[in-house]
């Protein structure tokens, strides 16, 4: 009998219509597992169980009358510890900002979720202000993979990834500047979808500026394309947001990929040595695209790493985050972030400008790539679920996180819409992500491409075992 924590977003929203089982049902179910895989796996920051269950009080009550509140009424959600919401602190997994401020203005995509009647059973856990690809602060510690809980969640909505892929929510919020809901859903086994920048509304701004994106972390890309129906609505406090979606991001979902130009980059030109199991896993699932009737073309995108600049905007808007904290208050952060604090605030303005000057060279080669391809596919990283508490594996070489997420971080840099889609596992039994990239502004067709994986069997594995490992 399928259990109520399998089940998708759209599939309980059908539920709830039909009568089969109620949001108070499905609440009480994320809940224990949340609370059973907690000790395991520390994906939550806190679990709200008294008010979730009270906020699916309330929607079951909707459902009986049959007005629901909107789109996701009843399903429940979590949030990552970056983005605000109103009824208790933001920590950021942080020891430097206290909870005692007031709490009471909800992050633009967490107000939406909430005027649609989502149902907030948590707050998930990331880095200390989600400065790398793994989940581990000072605050919270380690969070760990539910394939295997020796290994990391990756980073930073490390805590999203793990409890969508344990079965407390069908979905979460996250957030990205470098690759940080792509890197932990391939790690967990879970879809992730970065917008284009703007896409969806961010407040307050990231200190990170116009790499950070907020996206949908989920079961499948259909639930990712119903939670954009709802996050991606208008917020007049982000000045730098998109006008208003055209349609919705569930119309056309199923259209296919039939005559679609895709460019399948096995290791952006020789670049990212990448490992086999990855590499296999990737290529079957382009080849399931091919099989549906795109047209592959192996053919890598125009431009040289970009680390150099990357890190250059990353590490600089990492100081602007501590600049204000006094010394002893700088000792509570997190050894490394100390340190690419330090880094990010050596730069000048003019090695900032450099960087933005790469920046826009790559976003135009990306664009004249885009008028011959309509998607890219790549890898969404070259190795699969490393030893936790780590921020790179043992041995690697690399020194920072941005050594083995060479796929994730330039998209970032080019504001491009990019997912990640669950494809296959290595011999250890870890998930492989393959990431579908798209032109900026063709959200919908990412979501299209990921959506025709899912439906020929390409996408998505098994789920990991009740009891982590």
């Amino acid at each position: 009998m399928t259990q109520l924590t399998e089940l998708t977003a759209v599939q309980l929203v059908d539920g709830y219509r039909k009568g089969e089982f109620s949001p108070v049902d499905a609440v009480r179910a994320a809940l224990r597992r949340a609370e059973e895989t907690q000790p395991s796996l520390n994906a939550f920051v806190r679990i709200e169980a008294e008010q979730a269950l009270a906020q699916a009080e309330l929607s079951a009550s909707r459902w009986r009358r049959g007005e629901p509140l909107g789109l996701v009424d009843g399903v429940p959600v979590s949030v990552k510890d970056l983005l605000l919401m109103r009824g208790g602190p933001t920590l950021r997994g942080s020891k430097t900002i206290g909870a005692d401020r007031s709490w009471d203005e909800d992050a633009p995509s967490v107000a939406r979720l909430r005027e649609h009647g989502a149902v907030f059973v948590g707050r998930t856990t990331t880095p200390e202000f989600g400065w790398k690809g793994v989940t581990d602060s000072p605050l919270s510690g380690v969070t760990r993979n539910p394939y295997d809980t020796s290994r990391t969640s990756g980073g930073s909505s490390g805590g999203s990834a793990v409890a969508v892929a344990a079965g407390a929510g069908p979905l979460s919020l996250g957030t990205d500047g470098g690759g940080s809901v792509r890197i932990p859903a391939a790690f967990c086994g879970i879809f992730a979808l970065k917008p284009t920048y703007g896409r969806v509304p961010l407040y307050p701004a990231s200190p990170f500026g116009t790499l950070a994106h907020v996206g949908p972390m989920t079961r499948d890309a259909a639930d990712a394309a119903l939670m954009m129906d709802v996050i991606a609505a208008p917020d007049a406090r982000d000045w730098s947001q998109l006008g208003p979606a055209h349609e919705s991001f569930r119309a056309g979902l199923d259209a296919g990929v039939r005559g679609l130009r895709v460019a399948y980059s096995p290791s952006l030109g020789g670049q990212v040595a990448v490992r086999p199991a990855v590499a296999a896993a990737v290529r079957r699932a382009v080849e399931s695209l091919a099989a549906q009737g795109a047209y592959v073309e192996e053919a890598d995108p125009d431009f040289p790493e970009p680390v150099a600049a990357f890190e250059t905007l990353w590490f600089s808007g990492a100081a602007r985050v501590v600049q204000h904290m006094p010394p002893a208050r700088r000792e509570l952060l997190d050894p490394g972030l100390r340190e690419v604090c330090g880094q990010g605030a050596r730069y000048s303005a003019l090695d900032y400008l450099a960087a933005v000057d790469v920046r826009m060279d790559l976003g135009r080669r990306m664009g004249l790539f885009h008028a011959t391809y309509d998607l890219l596919v790549t890898p969404t990283l070259p190795i699969t679920a490393f030893a936790a508490g780590m921020e790179a594996p043992r041995g690697a070489g690399y020194r920072r996180w941005t050594g083995w997420t060479p796929f994730t971080y330039p998209f970032n840099l080019t504001q491009q819409p990019a997912a990640t889609v669950p494809c296959g596992t290595d011999a250890d039994g870890l998930p492989v992500g393959v990431q579908i990239v798209a032109a900026r502004h063709a959200d919908a067709l990412v979501l299209r491409a990921a959506q025709a994986l899912y439906s020929a069997g390409a996408g998505g594995i098994a789920p990991p075992a009740p009891s982590p490992r």
